[in-house]
């Protein structure tokens, strides 16, 4: 540990760490795992470590790379950091793909694609499906959008790894016969895509991180200069990362071999996304020299509600065991409700919050968590029969707004001149380029292998193109390619919305919503440049804008929030409501395994330790859609009783049926750690006797087994008691 000295800013950085934070902030070389409990002050830690390293240490600011998992985060660190250190230099503050598109604009060169590469979304993607299901008479029918884009991430992680070889190495030309000669939906659609990622040099966010590990995998060059540039590595959320993720930091640290991890298994959510805790519950297996700091006190939560999470999570088996420690006062206790109905669960809900806004509570103190969406049905409805101000984090993001996108795509064709932009906005405000002079377009573009503004541009003299405002457009994207420089990104769509007579059509049309949301864009980019300093032109905001979310924008107080459990996640609330507490519900009823359970458990821990003052529980009976009883949820009771206040509580014989009901689903849980078996285990049944899998159905959760004593096999649940041979013997 870094001995101390006397100075006024280490006095500042060191100010009111306690003796966990002291050391992580301190302990500079090597591997370091910091397990951090909800509310441990993490995010504090990380920053004093950064201006520690910087201020004390003296380590240059470009040679620190810390890594959070949202834009916002990172953000909210670059400015801490900022005022710790005096210094707009904030080093490589990111998340994992903001800091892969980094890496890109300095060297994707390596593999032949143009640093004006951009960041493809969900909303792009569909603009491509739109295209390949267009060209090749696909329907809805054949597959949904979104079911081409699950398809698609499978195919790049699992069953193609190796894609981005053939994007490096092919020509779009080859890709396109690859494309053309494809028969099957699937491949349509996916060779479609690589097809025009390439053909517009675009990227989806698993290419960001491909792209990115095979170039510094490849080019040893690239990789040591890198390597010998991140002298010092911080993970925030560690339980969070993923494979490539993970391979990702084992490459960056191994010159320096300086990585410090921090975060908490307890809270380990999105498996289900590909995050896998097990790196960081084994990070002393995969680096043996590691130390391991616990940051246990929490700062966040009352006694009450920090007793209620400890005795919840306890009851998980898959982590480090520990306790949050409370530092603050007591206060009220945790206040559980059991309604008749939904419906009334609703009222009482809204009551209660009527109740704490009359005491002086503010309803932006104020949020409701729930498992998802589908539950907000009921409480809208009460909401607006009370008159309670709410906003709900759902519904059309901001960022996938109409008028977003087609800013986006105005900027974007002013650096990209990429298809998907062109087809955007080449007609609105209108041109006069409608469906049939596209087509023509389109059609001379896949003759002469060339983007669709070049096809405009070739045949602006054309009489097809004579009364049309062609020439405009292609003007305004010549005149702003020329003269961006010197002109900040807010300035330049300013600009860009003003003469392309974008603003003037909204205003015209007395689109008023659309106006303003505009002008929170303009907003936003005006902060994002100033947490970036002078390193932001449009091409570098471009790269990075396809990764905001949401979460980024500011928020809008004096409303009610209602949101998942998911969304809540790395945020606090004053007033926390966790309501539709039911089996079924939350926990989910698509939950198969026991190691999903206990995800589901940590969901609820999440919850519940997002509550600052004071915390809600709430849940109902009546029937469900299908006839079957409504339970109160295993994870109320899994709550120490004397932990919990009810304002009503659900009868004896109610809770004896909710206990019955919880087990039988439990014994009907596979457990995936014990489940060893594969195609052609011989398997022994207590019942049928000796067999032989022949076949597993994922998608029925079955085995197919030929049993030694039967004619013909049998199809038997994952659930169903079954043993290795070798072992029952």
């Amino acid at each position: 540990m870094y001995q101390e000295q006397q100075s006024p800013m280490y006095d500042d950085i060191l100010e009111n760490l306690n003796s966990a934070q002291l050391e992580a902030v301190t302990s500079t070389e090597g591997f370091i795992r910091v397990i951090a409990g909800a509310g441990s002050g993490k995010t504090g830690a990380l920053t004093r470590r950064f201006a520690f390293l910087v201020n004390e240490i003296g380590i240059m600011p470009g040679n620190i790379l810390c890594v959070t998992f949202t834009n916002k985060a990172a953000n909210e660190m670059k400015n801490r950091i900022h005022k710790l250190t005096g210094d707009n230099d904030t080093g490589y503050i990111n998340t994992f793909h903001g800091f892969c598109v980094t890496v890109l604009q300095e060297d994707i060169s390596a593999v032949s694609y143009p640093k004006s590469f951009f960041v493809l979304d969900n909303s792009d993607i569909d603009a491509m499906l739109s295209i390949i299901y267009e060209e090749r008479g696909l329907t809805l029918r054949d597959m949904t959008f979104s079911r081409a884009r699950d398809m698609i991430e499978i195919r790049k992680i699992f069953k193609e790894p190796h894609y981005y070889l053939d994007m490096i190495s092919m020509s779009s030309e080859t890709l396109r016969a690859r494309y053309q000669e494809a028969q099957d939906p699937s491949d349509i659609i996916f060779y479609g895509y690589l097809f025009l990622e390439k053909k517009c040099f675009g990227l989806d966010y698993n290419d960001l991180l491909k792209f990115t590990i095979h170039i510094l995998q490849t080019e040893e060059s690239i990789r040591l200069k890198w390597q010998q540039r991140l002298e010092y590595i911080m993970i925030d959320e560690f339980q969070d990362i993923d494979k490539l993720q993970y391979e990702l930091a084992e490459i960056l640290c191994a010159f320096h071999r300086n990585l410090f991890v921090v975060g908490d298994p307890d809270q380990t959510i999105y498996s289900w996304r590909g995050a896998d805790g097990r790196y960081l519950l084994d990070f002393d297996k995969a680096f043996p020299d590691a130390s391991t700091i616990m940051m246990m006190q929490n700062y966040r939560s009352t006694p009450e509600i920090l007793a209620a999470a400890n005795s919840l999570i306890d009851n998980n088996k898959t982590r480090i065991r520990k306790d949050l420690i409370p530092t603050l006062p007591h206060g009220a206790p945790v206040l559980c409700r059991h309604t008749e109905t939904q419906k009334k669960e609703s009222a009482w809900l809204c009551q209660k919050i009527r109740e704490l806004h009359d005491s002086g509570v503010s309803y932006g103190d104020i949020t409701v968590l729930y498992r998802a969406h589908y539950i907000t049905r009921a409480l809208e409805e009460e909401f607006l029969d009370k008159k309670l101000p709410y906003r709900v984090h759902s519904g059309v993001r901001f960022y996938d707004r109409r008028e977003i996108k087609d800013a986006h795509a105005y900027m974007r064709m002013i650096v990209c001149r990429d298809d998907l932009s062109f087809t955007r906005i080449v007609n609105v405000p209108r041109r006069n380029i409608g469906k049939k002079r596209l087509e023509f377009l389109r059609a001379y573009a896949n003759r002469n292998s060339c983007t669709l503004y070049k096809a405009l541009t070739d045949n602006v003299e054309d009489n097809l193109f004579k009364r049309t405002g062609a020439r405009k457009f292609i003007s305004l994207v010549e005149t702003f390619s020329r003269d961006t420089r010197g002109i900040s990104v807010s300035e330049l769509l300013s600009e860009i919305l003003d003469q392309s007579g974008y603003e003037k059509m909204l205003r015209t049309e007395g689109s008023q919503e659309r106006l303003d949301n505009l002008a929170e864009l303009k907003q936003c980019i005006y902060d994002f440049e100033l947490s970036c300093g002078e390193e932001c032109d449009a091409e570098y905001y471009l790269a990075h804008a396809a990764m905001f979310t949401d979460g980024d924008l500011p928020d809008s107080g004096g409303k009610v929030r209602l949101m998942t459990v998911h969304a809540a996640k790395g945020l606090e609330f004053p007033y926390v409501f966790l309501c539709s507490m039911n089996e079924g519900v939350f926990p989910s009823a698509r939950i198969q395994t026991l190691q999903e359970m206990e995800e589901e458990r940590r969901l609820a821990f999440v919850a519940i330790t997002r509550a600052e003052k004071r915390l809600f529980i709430s849940e109902s009976g009546g029937r469900k859609f299908d006839g079957s009883l409504m339970y109160p949820s295993r994870f109320i009771l899994d709550i120490d009783e004397s932990l919990i206040d009810y304002e009503n509580r659900p009868g004896d014989e109610q809770l004896k049926s909710a206990r019955r009901y919880i087990g039988a689903v439990t014994r009907n849980l596979q457990d995936e750690e014990a489940a060893v078996l594969t195609e052609g285990s011989r398997i022994r049944h207590a019942i049928m006797g000796s067999g032989t899998i022949i076949g597993i159905d994922q998608s029925k959760q079955a085995y197919k087994i030929r049993f030694d004593s039967l004619d013909t096999p049998r199809s038997l649940s994952f659930r169903a008691k079954l043993e290795p041979e070798n072992e029952s013997r």
